[in-house]
């Protein structure tokens, strides 16, 4: 059969894992169910060599999952991962979330849907293999310290040569795959700002230490960090999503907080923006009379493609006559970042947005769902990635 042939036999069996998987959605690393049910599918497979338990230590119970098929080089692996978010199903359709407050709006369900139907895709050529292929199932993803840190200081990249990885992507069209060399995924940084001044009533400023003014010299300060300090041409973002200060509209506060996120790809701008945001947050209170506190927490590294693995992806889109669209660098975030600074591989995006289909709604959106013929889109990408890299002849 060829790739076509057989993603096209695996199509019912990837919905039916999804839609059951999206009715049952976990929060990133409390995905115990989930957990068990991928497991058992994987049983299910002769010769799949299974590592249960994967990433687990003395911050997580470790839920990951690494199952092999045949022995020795090339070793290509491919990861999907599986938790959800604290986010409530609004749609009106028959496989909506059963786990009120949680489910699946960004993908996940489908990454391993499509994971395990690889599984089963090269179970049937096993005798086909000229290396070995090994499957990542992911856990904790959305959340920071991520999965992907503890599943490979378990060692699961030890024998492998390349990782690749995909993610669904609605704000593009289904079947339409996008990467590029280099830059790809920022770097999403977090940080809290917590400034005391002394409150006071609103009459009489000159008795008290304006917090909500020393906020907002300091988030303007902040915002043009990127256009001052850091070069204009540099790929960073500096964002303030929330701000909380008082309870009347004639009494000033003693503390005002605020919170934001930072995007980078480059490490030495990274830094550069966090000694900057030391330097701001301290001074700019401190000639006020106030007292700043930062709390700067680093989140995963930015997503850099191989050039030879970007490559690949492009290639194999081609050869199965799928569009391909060179990427923009984009200022999301993804651990997957994590696999390629270990090892040489590539990330790409499958589009999924269809409005016909309603699956054009943002990632993290409250209706957000998946195109699901993307999926046998993504299953083709992966079997052709495999063929480019010598591992399996289909057909």
């Amino acid at each position: 059969m060829s790739i076509k042939e057989i993603a096209t036999s695996l199509e019912d069996k990837m919905v039916e894992t999804r839609r059951y998987m999206h009715m049952h959605p976990e929060v990133s690393f409390k995905e115990e169910k989930t957990y068990e049910f991928i497991l058992d599918k994987l049983k299910q497979y002769d010769g799949l060599k299974i590592r249960e338990n994967v990433g687990k230590n003395n911050e997580t119970t470790g839920k990951g999952l690494f199952a092999t098929f045949g022995e020795g080089h090339p070793h290509i692996a491919f990861r999907a991962d599986f938790d959800a978010l604290p986010i409530v199903d609004q749609k009106d359709v028959p496989y909506k979330s059963q786990n009120e407050g949680v489910m699946h709006a960004c993908g996940h369900d489908g990454h391993t849907s499509t994971l395990i139907a690889l599984v089963d895709a090269v179970s049937h050529n096993k005798d086909k293999l000229k290396g070995s292929v090994s499957f990542i199932f992911q856990f904790g993803e959305e959340t920071a310290p991520g999965g992907a840190k503890f599943m490979i200081e378990d060692g699961i990249l030890e024998d492998v040569d390349k990782v690749y990885g995909q993610h669904y992507w609605s704000q593009f069209p289904t079947h339409e795959i996008r990467t590029r060399k280099g830059e790809l995924i920022s770097s999403p940084d977090t940080f809290k700002v917590k400034i005391k001044g002394r409150g006071g009533h609103a009459a009489h400023p000159g008795n008290n230490i304006d917090a909500i003014l020393i906020a907002a010299e300091m988030i303007t300060s902040l915002q043009t960090a990127v256009a001052r300090q850091i070069a204009p041409l540099e790929n960073a973002v500096v964002t303030i999503g929330k701000i909380s200060a008082g309870n009347s509209f004639n009494v000033m506060p003693d503390v005002v907080e605020f919170e934001g996120t930072v995007r980078t790809f480059k490490p030495e701008i990274k830094q550069k923006i966090k000694e900057i945001f030391e330097l701001e947050v301290e001074y700019t209170a401190k000639k006020r009379g106030a007292i700043g506190m930062l709390n700067y927490i680093e989140g995963y590294p930015a997503v850099v493609n191989l050039d030879r693995e970007a490559e690949v992806v492009e290639e194999a889109a081609k050869a199965l006559g799928l569009e391909f669209v060179e990427a923009k660098p984009s200022m999301i975030g993804e651990d997957f970042s994590m696999y390629i600074q270990d090892k040489p591989g590539a990330f790409f995006y499958t589009g999924s947005g269809s409005e016909g289909k309603n699956s054009t709604f943002a990632h993290h959106h409250e209706k957000f769902d998946l195109d699901e013929d993307a999926m046998k889109t993504a299953l083709q990408m992966f079997m052709k990635i495999l063929e480019i890299e010598e591992v399996v002849t289909w057909g």
